[in-house]
């Protein structure tokens, strides 16, 4: 895909950086990547969807690349209620109407939450392993060993030590995620480095660790968002009609391609879909990622 200047909006707390790919008058639809990736997973995604006659927009999200937050007294949340609210703003400053919203991991998580908190602001859903939500008040019962496991980075961020370790190694600890997570994609160097950059960052440390603290009650969260975060607790389903995608060989989440099992979380569902691709699976299967934003445009 042809390089596209990186604009920027003031939303929020944030400015946040982003790139916009087709027609300005076209159907909008907001693409959201995960950690530690950045809009560089899309870039053969969006193509297609502008082809469709979308209006594509791709932030980066608070952490990453050239996105700031604007006050530097605002604690450098990484909150999953942090990240929902960063999206609506992004929404309303950039007046889109009701756009289709799609991610994976921290970015689907976003989607997820903007169509449930926020429902009539939300054409479609597109979202990566389902009901991309933490359960916060549940997080204290551990998973069987097998699962646990796969958690290992997790646990090193709820240290000062591993604190240090991603701010020393940013890069050698997200390309070993990008392995273990996705066994079979052969990613090469120069696609790693183009989104790598992103992690340089200064608040990038800070948002990650946050994140990766307060999911599991470590740390408290930004006050600024518990209102949302008690929402959020309940557990709520998602109304909105939702293409549910599940990854086969995700390293890091188990697939779960039984329909039954995601009706309950979105009574509005449109489709699951099982690709054979690993964590990040709009830069893995862009085809199938594309597929499934022009099937929630065509039936909703």
């Amino acid at each position: 895909m042809t390089a596209t200047p990186v604009q920027r909006v003031r939303a929020g707390v944030l400015d946040v950086a982003f790139e916009r790919h087709g027609d300005p008058d076209g159907w909008p639809v907001v693409l959201l990547h995960g950690f530690p990736y950045d809009p560089r997973c899309y870039d053969r995604v969006a193509p297609i969807v502008a082809a469709a006659g979308a209006d594509v927009v791709m932030p980066y999200l608070r952490g990453y690349g050239p996105t700031r937050f604007v006050d530097p007294a605002t604690p450098r949340s990484g909150q999953q209620a942090a990240l929902a609210a960063d999206l609506r703003e992004l929404i309303a400053a950039l007046g889109l109407t009701t756009p289709i919203v799609a991610g994976y991991d921290w970015g689907g998580r976003a989607a997820c939450l903007m169509a449930m908190l926020w429902p009539q602001q939300v054409r479609a859903l597109v979202t990566v392993s389902g009901y991309h939500v933490h359960n916060i008040p549940a997080a204290a019962s551990p998973l069987p060993p097998e699962y646990e496991r796969r958690l290992w980075y997790t646990y090193y961020l709820h240290g000062e030590r591993g604190r240090t370790g991603l701010d020393k190694y940013r890069r050698e600890f997200a390309r070993l995620l990008w392995h273990e997570w996705s066994p079979d994609w052969a990613f090469s160097d120069d696609e790693f480095s183009a989104t790598a950059t992103s992690f340089d960052n200064p608040d990038f440390v800070d948002v990650v660790v946050h994140s990766y603290r307060h999911r599991y009650g470590v740390v408290a969260g930004d006050p600024a968002y518990q209102g949302l975060e008690d929402v959020i607790a309940a557990q709520p389903p998602i109304s909105v009609p939702t293409v549910v995608i599940d990854a086969g060989r995700d390293g890091l989440v188990p697939s779960v391609p039984e329909r039954a099992v995601h009706e309950g979380h979105f009574p509005a569902l449109l489709d699951v879909r099982m690709v054979q691709a690993g964590h990040n699976v709009p830069q893995e299967a862009p085809e199938a990622f594309a597929d499934a934003i022009l099937h929630a445009h065509r039936n909703s």
